[in-house]
């Protein structure tokens, strides 16, 4: 499909969002947008979980209209809406830490009305005692714009991940799944392999652990589950960044102190750039490096490291 070309979108009343599933991610956002004015329902297979929801004023429902977000397990993806009536003319969207797989299965199922998503955020805690609506502040959501996406309902669930207090990352699903392979699934790896070692020195090294042990292991608190399906469901880039990582463990230690040092204290300027509503441009600028962080009419402001 060729891009299409920019065009004005005439401003239009934001459409209701329904989550499905009211963990960490889908409270946290269900409550986030309550806060910001939306319309939001929600469904949960647990009952506790909708009843905090609804203490949060979440309104509890099987009926989804609008924009349908699925904030369940990636195992659960193909079955969270069986039971549940979707509108036909719903958009749907996900926050799923794998894109490809989902991509191909839910826009197999939905079409040009699914927008592959995930918001890189969330903490070892799982559930919906770990609700926090500032959760999304400040954070990147990555939003799959593949040439079967449309537009207008790509720019809907963008709002959503604006509303949220995100910025919005375009990607395709699979410069996504290559991305987070570097900077989410293998240190997820690398903290269960540097738990696992520290737990063979023995008894005196784990006494012995602090700050930098703490920070290095912290991910891998999270439900083992949720790691391996993670990890499984991107396993070709999942392995390939690994290979990567295992060359720079190869390298002369001064040098590989000094690069890792360098990435970490790099200082980035942001310039503000303004993105014609049309898919190349979006995706130039999620490939720079750069974010959008309002919507216009006939455009998104955002922003580019500036070198």
């Amino acid at each position: 499909m060729a891009d299409a070309p920019a065009f004005p979108v005439p401003t239009m009343p934001a459409p209701p969002v329904g989550v499905v599933g009211l963990g960490q991610l889908g409270g946290s956002l269900a409550a986030a947008l309550v806060a910001a004015g939306r319309e939001v329902s929600g469904w949960d297979v647990d009952p506790a979980a909708r009843e905090a929801a609804a203490a949060r004023g979440v309104r509890i429902t099987r009926e989804f209209t609008g924009v349908v977000v699925l904030a369940v397990p990636l195992p659960a993806m193909t079955t969270a809406l069986e039971g549940l009536a979707i509108d036909p003319a719903a958009t749907v969207t996900d926050l799923g830490s794998v894109k490809v797989p989902v991509v191909e299965t839910l826009g197999a199922a939905f079409g040009g009305r699914f927008v592959g998503g995930h918001p890189m955020c969330g903490t070892e805690r799982s559930g919906h005692e770990a609700t926090d609506p500032g959760l999304f502040a400040g954070a990147r959501w990555a939003l799959c714009l593949e040439p079967g996406t449309e537009l207008p309902r790509w720019l809907r669930v963008a709002e959503i991940a604006l509303a949220a207090g995100a910025e919005v990352v375009p990607v395709t699903a699979a410069e996504h799944d290559d991305a987070v392979a570097a900077i989410s699934h293998v240190p997820h790896l690398l903290a269960a392999a540097l738990a696992a070692a520290a737990a063979d020195a023995g008894p005196l090294a784990l006494a012995l652990a602090a700050g930098s042990f703490r920070d290095g292991t912290r991910v891998i608190g999270s439900d083992p589950a949720f790691v391996t399906a993670m990890v499984e469901g991107n396993a070709a880039p999942t392995a390939a960044a690994l290979a990567r990582v295992r060359a720079q463990l190869d390298r002369p230690w001064p040098d590989l102190v000094a690069a890792g040092n360098a990435v970490a204290r790099r200082a980035v300027d942001r310039r503000t750039v303004r993105v014609p509503l049309e898919r190349a441009a979006l995706l130039a600028l999620g490939r720079a490096g750069g974010a959008v962080h309002r919507r216009r009419a006939a455009f998104v402001e955002g922003w580019l490291p500036d070198a």
